[in-house]
């Protein structure tokens, strides 16, 4: 499969990603709207609602491993491994069959016929030997005429085929997106002929819902047509992007593209930068690792695609960290977010639930590196020491404020920091114009105060993420300084600018949510307003005198 269409960059001196055209004509489908957490009563789009992937679905998946090479042997050999190596102790629950598993044709009942040869013992008989050691099983289908391999697809057999799973005891479907109508090749169709995806995948999930049996729905377009911003009402997670491979550079690219959707993720729905690939070859233990870090850290499903039977210790230490697990899994359900990124040295923080902050350093570079941060970078403040436990080495210290390690080429160090204020308390994200549906943005990562913010098109980076803190104050970093949302010059009438300015406790800084979604100056009274109700990249924001209009309505991630 060939990956989706990159995106295009703004110019140079903005160093920024923008969505093509396309894309965010199709942000722009607000009854579709990305399940934020929102800042009033404005209802972002409901979660699936089915019960599943209250945290990131945990598992394997043999095909990066083994390609078309699926067999019955092969799944349960892998069950019983996981079983038995601690993986399944771990938190790893979904056994999963991917592509080439049935005959090329259906059946003279028109359902899907698993191959004999492979198993012998049917799709009903493999379950039965998983849920037999306490694991569930998944299996793949195509949301098209035919799998990325060529097999059967679901597309005009969505009742059937979920009638079919249902009664083999599947617990997980992941639903791919090849031959996506008439005429259709692998990935490509003719101008018209393309059944849209949110309709394929929709007609899957109500035939799913019909079925009465609790199967996750793993949507898998590769990241096309947006998936982030309708997925949740459709699947419990989506590909953002195409397919992995096992090279650094690939582990990288996905990285980069899917960091920036955090404000799509939560509870039942996640976004799913694709299997791990952690184990496998060219992939050094080091990247691995790193791989492994950024997945837990972005609230990823952890999805393992090696050899499980014959995996080496690293390999195994690596999937069953249980400290790195937690961050994961952890019920808050927050994906972490870029602090900064300087040439190549990235700091990401995800606050937890308990009001920790899982910090992540990674060096992207090819040299060993410093990387810093600071307490007050990630959200935490209101102590005079910071508890630091290394998740990877176990080791624990304590900081003042900075948050420092020497981090090896491609590798992470990632810490979980405890102590003061901030993380699961305060609530970090982007902050959502609903009525452009693009982010509250600080104009090219300026780290001049009195700059007037902006909104743009969202892509997760430090300069659209914002901390609601328990004091009532609209934070961000931008260019690794942190500032505050302010009225200028403590002024009261509509029309005046909102900027950044350090942050100095005045009520021109306090921020007030309100149940009709709209956000209130605590000194104004007056309403966070996009200037003349603009939907445009770099329209303006100012304070306004309150009037309903979704120019004035908000959420944040």
């Amino acid at each position: 499969m060939l990956p989706p269409t990159p995106r295009t960059t703004r110019p140079p001196a903005r160093t920024r990603l923008r969505r093509t055209l396309a894309g965010v004509l199709s942000a722009l489908l607000l009854s579709l709207a990305v399940p934020l957490l929102s800042l009033g009563s404005a209802a972002p789009a409901a979660a699936l609602g089915n019960g599943l992937a209250t945290t990131p679905p945990m598992g394997f998946n043999d095909w990066n491993a083994y390609g078309c090479n699926v067999s019955e042997s092969l799944i349960k050999s892998t069950a019983l491994a996981m079983h038995n190596n601690g993986m399944q102790s771990a938190g790893y629950q979904y056994v999963n069959i991917d592509d080439c598993w049935m005959t090329r044709t259906r059946g003279s009942d028109g359902r899907l016929v698993p191959d004999p040869n492979k198993f012998p013992d049917g799709i009903k008989g493999t379950a039965d030997y998983v849920h037999s050691l306490g694991l569930k099983l998944g299996i793949y289908e195509d949301a098209g005429l035919q799998t990325c391999a060529g097999f059967p697809g679901s597309l005009g057999h969505e009742t059937t085929d979920a009638q079919t799973f249902a009664a083999w005891g599947v617990d997980y479907l992941k639903y791919d997106n090849c031959y996506a109508g008439p005429g259709c090749a692998l990935n490509s169709c003719p101008n018209g002929s393309k059944a849209p995806a949110q309709t394929r995948y929709t007609t899957m999930r109500d035939a799913l819902a019909a079925t009465g049996r609790p199967i996750l729905f793993s949507l898998c377009n590769w990241g096309e047509d947006n998936v982030w911003t309708w997925g949740a009402g459709v699947g419990n997670s989506w590909r953002t992007t195409g397919d992995i491979n096992a090279s650094y550079s690939s582990m990288l690219s996905i990285f980069h593209s899917n960091v920036k959707l955090a404000a799509y993720a939560g509870p039942g729905h996640w976004n799913d930068p694709d299997m791990l690939e952690v184990g496998n070859s060219p992939l050094t233990d080091t990247e691995s690792r790193s791989e492994f870090s950024l997945w837990a850290e972005m609230a990823a499903p952890l999805i393992a695609g090696t050899n499980i039977a014959s995996a080496s210790t690293n390999t195994l230490s690596t999937l069953t960290n249980a400290r790195v697990i937690a961050v994961d899994q952890d019920p808050l359900g927050k994906q972490g977010t870029m602090v900064s990124s300087v040439g190549g040295l990235d700091v990401l923080a995800k606050p937890l639930a308990n009001g920790d902050v899982s910090v992540v350093l990674f060096n992207e570079t090819g040299s060993t590196a410093t990387i810093s941060t600071s307490a007050a970078a990630i959200g935490k403040t209101g102590a005079s020491s910071y508890d630091l436990t290394d998740l990877w080495s176990g080791a624990t210290s304590t900081t003042t404020g900075t948050i420092s390690a020497s981090v090896p080429a491609h590798g992470t160090t990632m810490l979980r920091v405890a102590g003061g204020t901030g993380g699961g308390t305060d609530r970090t994200g982007p902050v959502l114009a609903v009525g452009a549906n693009k982010c509250l943005d600080v104009p090219n990562s300026t780290t001049t105060p009195g700059t007037q913010l902006q909104i743009w098109d969202c892509n997760g980076q430090p300069n659209q993420t914002w901390t609601r803190t328990a004091s009532g104050q609209l934070t961000v970093s931008s260019g690794g300084t942190q500032m505050c949302l302010d009225a200028y010059n403590s002024q009261t009438a509509p029309g005046t600018k909102v900027e950044t300015w350090t942050c100095n406790g005045q009520a021109n800084q306090q921020w007030r949510v309100n149940a009709d979604g709209t956000v209130t100056g605590v000194q104004s009274g007056l309403c966070l307003d996009v200037t003349a109700r603009s939907t445009a990249n770099g329209a303006l924001v100012e304070l306004w005198t309150c009037n309903g209009q979704s120019n004035q309505q908000w959420k944040l991630g």
